[in-house]
């Protein structure tokens, strides 16, 4: 078991474990979008998901608890990784950024990282951690996108998140060891597009909240 740990603490095994706990969360994405999108369906929709959702009880519960391992495993593995690069370069160089595959989005993943879990907790503390005894789901996120502070934030913190899905999406490829000439530009192409129907899908429902609203 010793090899697991050695593993684990190494440069490689921390990208793995990145890339693997990465790809759950774009899975994850894919459920909760598909979710938010019956919103387009009307009320009635969106509360009818919401209580076949909570319905699933100790699956869901099971669920939840999944994904907060994943997060911390991701969020502390990438926090290592970040003071690790920082030690091995102590010094910037004057350097092409876009050398090597390095993009804007690539530069700033753990400040996008950092961002994304700051506006989770928030999220969370206002659809998730709220009394739903005397209002429904529905209600909730209406309600909350009647701010159009709020509304600003959501749609910021969206196009932050795709910035950090296009370059976790053939970043988990590369670490998986599928860089090559060719399929990276394809892998590369797809992580745009992807991360356009994130940012897109997630980020439009407070604008139609709003406007039809």
């Amino acid at each position: 078991m010793h090899w697991i740990g050695q593993f684990i603490g190494s440069s490689v095994g921390k990208k793995l474990l990145m890339a693997v706990t990465g790809s759950c969360f774009l899975m994850f994405l894919v459920v909760h979008l598909a979710g938010n999108l019956t919103l387009f369906g009307g009320k009635e929709m969106f509360n009818s998901y919401a209580e076949h959702l909570h319905g699933l009880g100790p699956i869901l519960t099971i669920a939840e608890w999944g994904l907060l391992f994943l997060a911390l495993v991701h969020v502390v593995t990438g926090t290592l990784l970040f003071f690790q690069n920082l030690n091995a370069r102590p010094e910037r160089y004057v350097m092409n950024k876009r050398a090597g595959g390095r993009t804007n989005s690539s530069a700033t993943m753990p400040y996008t990282g950092f961002l994304i879990l700051v506006f989770v907790i928030f999220h969370l503390l206002n659809f998730h951690f709220v009394d739903k005894s005397t209002t429904t789901i529905y209600e909730i996120v209406t309600g909350a996108f009647e701010s159009i502070v709020y509304v600003i934030l959501y749609v910021a913190a969206m196009i932050i998140l795709a910035l950090h899905i296009r370059h976790g999406f053939w970043s988990l490829f590369q670490t998986l060891g599928a860089n090559h000439p060719k399929y990276m530009p394809l892998i590369m192409g797809a992580s745009i597009v992807i991360s356009i129907i994130f940012g897109f899908g997630f980020g439009y429902l407070p604008v139609y909240i709003t406007i039809s609203g």
